[in-house]
């Protein structure tokens, strides 16, 4: 009889802990934003009239659905798996029809392959989503959510939030080195024309900023002259592109200069410059010390180094994507975009600065 009724009270008392579960609010995870190009789009060009696509075979072969997703990447792309390290679920393309409701709750990635800075990168690419027009959609992401949950908890999701944004390689690759004597080559030597870029990426941050960012992960570009496509096209031996890594060179330590200079502006530390030219430089440079066989040959892709046009059903395909630096002839396989994510969680201020994603993390769930 007195076992029973433990039993009986047990079950009362499982009960009570049900309900209390279902009645009290849940804690939502923090939000998650996406701007920039390529490397981090995870579909939104599949909505878009352009030629920068990833929506074919083999794109998305090592995805959990072995499907093209739009992602420029084998598998996941860094956003992915900064949402997989947050225990979020990704992101969706904000131009998705599925991103509605309850799903708004989680972020939107607003970027677009192609884009860059400057509004005349990526014109060959024709419909893109270039970074004031992602700015707007986030405005208009933020006048959608107000309607769901009003406009003050709309605020502090946005204020909570965590933010990326990755532009600016485009402007080189796509830009000023795209064609020998382009326009923009001709009105700008190279100091000149990074500084300028520099000057217009800070008020697309200052944009940001008053459009209610507080924590945004702003990272820098790769080392652009050693990616199969450059490779391909101006190294003889597989050196990497000399004018290329000048530009990387010159335009990388000046956005971390002025991320520094808008957070003092502030008062603080919104902006946090993540040195994802050193993060790709390490396993560039020494590819079998991070386990790859090469960091020069693209895995999917034809010609020299696997470097000419993009990856299509008919590429030269490698069968271990992970013992490739490079999926295509300019983005990072999965495998490589995880090295760079443990970088940005846990790297050092060499890395990251002024602190890591796992330091923000960590003061952000103190407050």
């Amino acid at each position: 009889m007195e076992s029973s009724m433990t039993f009986s009270s047990w079950m009362v008392l499982c009960m009570v802990v049900v309900a209390l579960g279902t009645l009290a609010p849940r804690v939502e995870a923090r939000a998650f934003f996406v701007f920039g190009d390529s490397l981090v789009d995870n579909g939104n060009n599949n909505y878009l009239a352009t030629s920068a696509r990833a929506d074919s075979p083999p794109y998305g072969i090592d995805y959990p659905t072995h499907r093209p997703t739009g992602r420029f990447s084998n598998g996941l792309n860094i956003p992915d798996i900064i949402s997989e390290q947050m225990g979020a679920e990704s992101t969706l393309p904000y131009l998705s029809p599925e991103l509605r409701g309850q799903r708004l709750l989680v972020g939107a990635n607003f970027a677009s392959a192609g884009v860059g800075v400057l509004n005349d990168t990526g014109i060959q690419f024709v419909n893109i989503i270039r970074m004031y027009k992602q700015l707007e959609y986030f405005q208009q992401y933020q006048t959608r959510v107000s309607s769901l949950i009003g406009a003050d908890q709309t605020q502090r999701l946005v204020n909570q939030a965590l933010i990326l944004i990755t532009v600016g390689g485009n402007d080189f690759v796509n830009n000023y080195f795209l064609v020998p004597f382009s326009a923009r080559s001709r009105q700008f030597s190279l100091p000149d024309y990074v500084r300028y870029v520099i000057s217009e990426y800070r008020k697309l941050l200052v944009r940001l900023y008053e459009l209610g960012a507080r924590r945004v992960l702003v990272t820098g570009t790769g080392p652009m002259g050693c990616v199969p496509a450059e490779l391909a096209q101006r190294s003889r031996t597989g050196e990497c592109a000399v004018e290329l890594q000048r530009a990387a060179a010159l335009y990388n330590p000046q956005l971390v200069q002025m991320v520094g200079g808008v957070n003092d502006e502030i008062g603080a530390q919104v902006f946090i410059a993540a040195n994802t030219m050193l993060m790709n430089t390490d396993f560039i440079y020494n590819p079998a010390a991070y386990g790859f066989v090469t960091s020069q040959i693209a895995c999917c892709g034809q010609g020299p180094y696997n470097g000419i046009g993009l990856c299509t059903p008919l590429s030269n395909l490698c069968p271990n994507r992970d013992i490739y630096a490079f999926w295509d002839p300019f983005h990072p396989s999965e495998r490589a975009n995880r090295i760079v994510v443990s970088r940005i969680l846990t790297g050092s201020s060499k890395y990251m600065n002024p602190m890591n994603l796992s330091t923000i993390l960590a003061l952000d769930s103190n407050t």
